[in-house]
Protein backbone atom coordinates (compact mmCIF):
# COMPACT_ATOMS: atom_id res chain seq x y z
CA UNK A 1 0.00 0.00 0.00
CA UNK A 2 1.40 3.36 -0.71
CA UNK A 3 1.41 6.36 2.07
CA UNK A 4 -1.98 6.99 2.97
CA UNK A 5 -2.62 10.85 2.79
CA UNK A 6 -3.66 12.92 6.18
CA UNK A 7 -7.24 14.13 5.69
CA UNK A 8 -6.59 17.29 5.17
CA UNK A 9 -3.63 16.35 2.42
CA UNK A 10 -6.70 14.34 1.13
CA UNK A 11 -8.83 17.11 1.03
CA UNK A 12 -6.80 19.34 -1.03
CA UNK A 13 -6.09 16.03 -3.12
CA UNK A 14 -9.88 15.65 -4.52
CA UNK A 15 -9.86 19.27 -4.75
CA UNK A 16 -7.25 19.64 -7.19
CA UNK A 17 -8.47 16.41 -8.64
CA UNK A 18 -12.32 18.15 -9.54
CA UNK A 19 -13.84 14.33 -9.70
CA UNK A 20 -13.84 10.68 -8.36
CA UNK A 21 -14.92 7.55 -9.75
CA UNK A 22 -17.16 5.69 -8.06
CA UNK A 23 -18.00 2.19 -8.24
CA UNK A 24 -21.05 0.05 -7.24
CA UNK A 25 -21.64 -3.22 -9.48
CA UNK A 26 -22.34 -7.32 -8.41
CA UNK A 27 -19.26 -8.77 -9.58
CA UNK A 28 -15.83 -8.60 -8.22
CA UNK A 29 -13.91 -9.21 -11.21
CA UNK A 30 -16.18 -6.70 -13.28
CA UNK A 31 -15.32 -4.39 -10.72
CA UNK A 32 -11.42 -4.73 -10.78
CA UNK A 33 -11.62 -3.84 -14.91
CA UNK A 34 -14.06 -0.97 -14.98
CA UNK A 35 -11.58 0.57 -11.83
CA UNK A 36 -8.80 0.12 -14.17
CA UNK A 37 -10.47 1.54 -17.15
CA UNK A 38 -11.32 4.77 -14.69
CA UNK A 39 -8.02 4.84 -13.99
CA UNK A 40 -7.00 5.10 -17.22
CA UNK A 41 -9.20 7.52 -18.17
CA UNK A 42 -7.10 9.50 -15.56
CA UNK A 43 -9.57 9.33 -12.69
CA UNK A 44 -6.35 9.44 -9.25
CA UNK A 45 -9.91 9.70 -6.70
CA UNK A 46 -11.56 6.22 -7.04
CA UNK A 47 -13.97 4.70 -4.05
CA UNK A 48 -15.76 1.19 -3.86
CA UNK A 49 -19.10 0.87 -2.48
CA UNK A 50 -18.93 -1.92 0.22
CA UNK A 51 -21.97 -3.34 -1.69
CA UNK A 52 -19.70 -4.52 -4.47
CA UNK A 53 -18.42 -8.00 -4.07
CA UNK A 54 -14.97 -8.52 -2.68
CA UNK A 55 -14.69 -4.79 -1.95
CA UNK A 56 -11.90 -5.05 0.82
CA UNK A 57 -9.90 -7.18 -1.49
CA UNK A 58 -10.29 -4.51 -4.22
CA UNK A 59 -9.38 -1.84 -2.10
CA UNK A 60 -6.16 -3.69 -1.16
CA UNK A 61 -5.26 -4.54 -4.99
CA UNK A 62 -5.92 -0.88 -5.83
CA UNK A 63 -4.61 1.03 -2.55
CA UNK A 64 -0.81 -0.83 -3.93
CA UNK A 65 -0.64 1.80 -6.94
CA UNK A 66 1.07 5.06 -6.87
CA UNK A 67 -1.18 6.37 -9.24
CA UNK A 68 -4.64 6.27 -7.14
CA UNK A 69 -6.28 7.64 -3.98
CA UNK A 70 -8.34 4.55 -2.84
CA UNK A 71 -11.61 4.93 -0.79
CA UNK A 72 -14.33 3.10 0.64
CA UNK A 73 -18.33 3.73 0.37
CA UNK A 74 -21.39 2.96 1.61
CA UNK A 75 -19.27 2.87 5.16
CA UNK A 76 -22.57 2.20 7.23
CA UNK A 77 -20.91 0.65 10.38
CA UNK A 78 -17.81 0.37 12.55
CA UNK A 79 -16.91 -2.87 11.61
CA UNK A 80 -16.95 -1.02 7.82
CA UNK A 81 -14.79 1.48 8.80
CA UNK A 82 -12.14 -0.62 10.49
CA UNK A 83 -12.07 -3.44 7.87
CA UNK A 84 -11.75 -0.93 5.25
CA UNK A 85 -9.31 1.06 7.38
CA UNK A 86 -7.35 -2.27 7.26
CA UNK A 87 -7.71 -2.93 3.52
CA UNK A 88 -6.22 -0.03 3.19
CA UNK A 89 -8.81 2.78 2.26
CA UNK A 90 -7.49 6.41 2.36
CA UNK A 91 -11.07 7.68 2.68
CA UNK A 92 -14.41 6.74 4.40
CA UNK A 93 -17.78 7.64 2.70
CA UNK A 94 -21.26 7.06 4.18
CA UNK A 95 -25.06 8.09 2.54
CA UNK A 96 -25.67 8.56 6.12
CA UNK A 97 -24.63 10.65 8.86
CA UNK A 98 -23.29 8.78 11.56
CA UNK A 99 -21.32 10.95 14.04
CA UNK A 100 -19.28 7.24 15.31
CA UNK A 101 -18.11 6.52 12.10
CA UNK A 102 -16.73 10.27 11.56
CA UNK A 103 -14.83 9.86 15.12
CA UNK A 104 -13.42 6.58 14.17
CA UNK A 105 -12.17 8.00 11.15
CA UNK A 106 -10.81 10.93 13.13
CA UNK A 107 -8.93 7.97 14.91
CA UNK A 108 -7.52 6.26 12.18
CA UNK A 109 -6.43 9.68 10.68
CA UNK A 110 -8.16 9.29 7.16
CA UNK A 111 -10.71 10.98 5.63
CA UNK A 112 -14.45 11.14 6.23
CA UNK A 113 -17.60 11.83 4.27
CA UNK A 114 -21.13 11.49 5.15
CA UNK A 115 -23.79 11.60 3.45
CA UNK A 116 -26.40 14.73 4.32
CA UNK A 117 -29.45 16.47 2.81
CA UNK A 118 -30.35 19.27 5.03
CA UNK A 119 -28.68 22.36 6.48
CA UNK A 120 -28.74 21.06 9.83
CA UNK A 121 -27.49 18.15 8.93
CA UNK A 122 -24.30 19.63 6.83
CA UNK A 123 -23.26 22.09 10.12
CA UNK A 124 -23.40 18.56 12.43
CA UNK A 125 -21.01 17.06 10.13
CA UNK A 126 -18.59 19.58 10.41
CA UNK A 127 -18.92 20.12 13.82
CA UNK A 128 -18.35 16.41 14.17
CA UNK A 129 -14.97 16.87 12.68
CA UNK A 130 -15.83 15.50 8.82
CA UNK A 131 -12.91 16.58 6.29
CA UNK A 132 -16.07 16.95 3.48
CA UNK A 133 -19.36 16.25 2.90
CA UNK A 134 -21.33 14.69 0.57
CA UNK A 135 -24.57 16.00 -1.00
CA UNK A 136 -27.12 13.22 -1.06
CA UNK A 137 -29.28 12.43 -2.86
CA UNK A 138 -29.14 15.48 -5.07
CA UNK A 139 -32.34 14.78 -6.99
CA UNK A 140 -33.94 18.05 -7.59
CA UNK A 141 -31.32 20.26 -6.11
CA UNK A 142 -28.36 21.01 -7.90
CA UNK A 143 -26.24 23.75 -8.53
CA UNK A 144 -28.19 25.97 -6.87
CA UNK A 145 -29.04 24.44 -3.55
CA UNK A 146 -24.90 23.91 -3.31
CA UNK A 147 -25.08 28.10 -3.64
CA UNK A 148 -27.73 28.13 -1.14
CA UNK A 149 -25.83 26.27 1.27
CA UNK A 150 -23.07 27.48 1.28
CA UNK A 151 -23.66 31.53 1.48
CA UNK A 152 -24.04 30.97 5.09
CA UNK A 153 -22.20 28.40 5.62
CA UNK A 154 -19.16 28.67 3.34
CA UNK A 155 -17.03 26.76 6.07
CA UNK A 156 -18.48 23.21 4.03
CA UNK A 157 -16.80 21.13 1.76
CA UNK A 158 -19.66 19.89 -0.51
CA UNK A 159 -19.74 17.02 -2.53
CA UNK A 160 -21.90 15.83 -4.87
CA UNK A 161 -21.96 12.10 -5.70
CA UNK A 162 -25.55 11.23 -7.07
CA UNK A 163 -27.18 12.23 -10.44
CA UNK A 164 -23.72 13.98 -11.21
CA UNK A 165 -22.94 14.01 -15.20
CA UNK A 166 -21.16 15.74 -17.90
CA UNK A 167 -23.86 18.20 -18.44
CA UNK A 168 -23.91 19.92 -14.44
CA UNK A 169 -20.61 19.01 -13.45
CA UNK A 170 -19.13 22.12 -14.20
CA UNK A 171 -21.96 24.04 -12.87
CA UNK A 172 -21.85 22.38 -9.51
CA UNK A 173 -18.18 23.02 -9.40
CA UNK A 174 -18.45 26.56 -10.18
CA UNK A 175 -21.47 26.49 -7.78
CA UNK A 176 -18.61 26.15 -5.05
CA UNK A 177 -18.69 22.32 -4.47
CA UNK A 178 -15.31 21.02 -3.11
CA UNK A 179 -14.82 18.25 -6.04
CA UNK A 180 -18.26 15.64 -7.69
CA UNK A 181 -18.70 11.96 -7.69
CA UNK A 182 -19.40 10.26 -10.84
CA UNK A 183 -21.51 6.90 -10.68
CA UNK A 184 -23.83 5.58 -13.50
CA UNK A 185 -22.13 8.63 -15.03
CA UNK A 186 -18.81 6.63 -15.59
CA UNK A 187 -19.69 3.12 -14.85
CA UNK A 188 -22.91 2.18 -17.27
CA UNK A 189 -24.71 -0.65 -16.12
CA UNK A 190 -25.20 -2.02 -19.27
CA UNK A 191 -21.23 -1.36 -20.10
CA UNK A 192 -20.29 -3.39 -17.65
CA UNK A 193 -23.09 -6.04 -17.91
CA UNK A 194 -21.36 -6.43 -21.53
CA UNK A 195 -17.91 -6.33 -20.51
CA UNK A 196 -17.42 -2.79 -22.51
CA UNK A 197 -14.55 -1.31 -20.52
CA UNK A 198 -13.05 0.64 -23.54
CA UNK A 199 -16.27 2.44 -23.37
CA UNK A 200 -15.80 3.11 -19.64
CA UNK A 201 -12.78 5.06 -20.16
CA UNK A 202 -14.17 7.23 -22.97
CA UNK A 203 -16.97 8.38 -21.02
CA UNK A 204 -14.05 8.80 -18.02
CA UNK A 205 -12.03 10.80 -20.27
CA UNK A 206 -15.01 12.79 -21.81
CA UNK A 207 -16.52 12.88 -18.05
CA UNK A 208 -12.49 14.57 -17.06
CA UNK A 209 -12.40 17.22 -19.74
CA UNK A 210 -16.22 18.30 -18.45
CA UNK A 211 -14.59 19.38 -15.00
CA UNK A 212 -11.64 20.99 -16.54
CA UNK A 213 -9.45 18.08 -16.27
CA UNK A 214 -7.48 16.65 -19.64
CA UNK A 215 -5.36 13.46 -18.86
CA UNK A 216 -1.35 13.62 -19.75
CA UNK A 217 -2.00 10.53 -21.24
CA UNK A 218 -4.55 8.25 -21.90
CA UNK A 219 -5.24 5.44 -24.29
CA UNK A 220 -8.65 6.21 -26.16
CA UNK A 221 -8.23 7.59 -29.83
Amino acid sequence: MTTRPTPAQFVQQFHDARASAILRTNDQQTAAHAMEAAARAGFTIVEFTLTTPGAFELIAEFSRRDDLTVGAGTVLTLEDAEHAYEAGAAFLVSPVLNVAIIDAAKAMHVAMMPGCFTATEFLHAHHAGASLQKLFPMAGTGPKYVKSLLAPLPMLRIVPTNGVHANNAESLLKAGAHAVGFTTALFDANDLRDKRFDAVEQRGVKLLEAVGKRPAATSVV
